[in-house]
């Protein structure tokens, strides 16, 4: 016959801790069919094992939480933990800093002293050594009416600098400097890989008195067209094709260089828009651009621009009267150019142009206004055809450019 009866009660106490006690009563634990005996001793060893287990571990544990090391000193003072890393960037930027340097523009004073004074200064880039030469090249807008040159490399050394050639158009120079002590030459990049996003750094010496300073940033575009003024006449007269970063661009970075991650020479920096409210909107020359004209500056100190031999206008600065009146433009007819004057054996003067001609495409592009002109012209490889308006009818007629030395 089955019956319940009450078991033999085990009490005990473990001490944890100074602090912590856990006591054990197994009094009330029941025989069931007679399986007591067979219950109680597993059950009360898993019990003493679960205790002795945590009797261990839970001191350990305690110790972990409320110890601290002792500060690791040097000289009485916190031991410096050092944060050198094999960063390929860093590395990137450690190696083209040593091709960049500061051009600084000398100028004659009044024409009693006839003294030079340091006039304002930017920045440069070592691109190329050969026969104890090497070749710096920089922005037009820093060399431009200087009487003296100097160099200061990245080690501060500062060497005389001999302009071989600068070209206002694309406002870049190129300089040469005895190659005996030159640290370091880029390497040359390719502009054409940069896609929107990438990043870039620009390094420079801004404001004229931060050398070497390198700023980060990223790719805004890689083929904007911005409208300049190349002969400072007030009036835009070339679109030039730029790189568009937010890298920082201030004074004194124009002739920098603006590099990739791999340290490779893509840009040339050479202006930013400085007005309230705008910021990160730098521009950098392309290097696939400027490589051609640094060829021709090299060797012959001047860059040869295509001409028609007019001289032009824009459509919008005339009244409408007198353009319906004077010109017989069509009143739809809202953008293009008007010829004012041909020169004598020129090109327009062979494809037979006349005063009051309205050019509005050359070789299919658009001429919207006096700053597509040349920019068309530059284009082309010599021949052009000339889309135009005379007395208010369409026709087209065919020339070929010649080079000057003149915007």
């Amino acid at each position: 016959m089955s019956h319940f009866g009450k078991t033999s009660a085990i009490s005990f106490s473990v001490w944890l801790s100074d602090t912590v006690k856990i006591e054990i009563d197994t009094e009330g634990m029941v025989d069931m069919a007679g399986k007591t005996k067979q219950l109680l001793p597993g059950l009360t060893g898993g019990i003493i094992g679960a205790v002795l287990t945590a009797t261990i571990a839970f001191p350990l544990l305690m110790d972990q939480e409320q110890q601290v090391a002792d500060t690791p000193l040097s000289n009485g003072m916190p031991k410096q933990v050092s944060t050198t890393s094999n960063d390929p960037v860093t590395n990137a930027v450690a190696s083209a800093q040593k091709s960049v340097v500061t051009v600084t523009n000398y100028q004659t004073g009044n024409s009693m002293t006839q003294e030079e004074a340091a006039s304002g200064s930017g920045s440069g880039v070592i691109y190329k050594k050969a026969d104890g030469k090497a070749y710096i090249i920089t922005n037009h807008h820093v060399v431009d009416g200087a009487s003296k040159l100097e160099v200061t490399l990245n080690d501060g050394n500062t060497l005389s600098a001999k302009l071989l050639g600068s070209d206002a158009t694309y406002d870049l120079a190129v300089l040469e400097v005895d190659a005996k002590d030159v640290p370091a030459v880029i390497t040359v990049g390719k502009s054409a890989d940069l896609k929107a996003g990438q990043t870039v750094l620009a390094i420079g010496n801004p404001l004229g008195e931060f050398q070497n300073s390198v700023t980060r940033g990223i790719v805004s575009s890689n083929d904007r067209t911005v409208p300049v003024d190349t002969n400072s006449d007030g009036q835009d007269d070339f679109n030039t094709t730029v790189i568009q970063t937010d890298a920082a661009i201030n004074p004194g970075n124009s002739g920098g260089a603006l590099i990739n991650e791999q340290g490779q020479l893509v840009g040339i920096n050479s202006m930013k828009i400085a007005e309230t409210g705008v910021e990160g909107v730098g521009f950098s020359i392309p290097i696939d651009d400027a490589l051609p004209i640094l060829k021709q500056l090299e060797t012959t100190g001047e860059v040869k621009h295509p001409t028609l031999g007019v001289a032009l206008q824009d459509v919008s600065a005339f009244p409408a009267g007198y353009l319906l009146d004077q010109v017989k433009l069509p009143e739809s007819q809202k953008t293009g150019v008007v010829i004012m004057s041909v020169e004598p054996n020129s090109p327009a003067a062979s494809a037979k142009l006349k005063t009051g001609d309205v050019i509005t495409k050359i070789n299919g592009s658009a001429i919207e206004s006096f700053v597509d002109i040349k920019t068309a012209l530059i284009k082309s490889d010599g021949d052009i055809t000339l889309t135009i308006i005379r007395d208010g009818k369409t026709s087209t007629v065919k020339t070929t450019t010649t080079t000057t030395d003149q915007l």
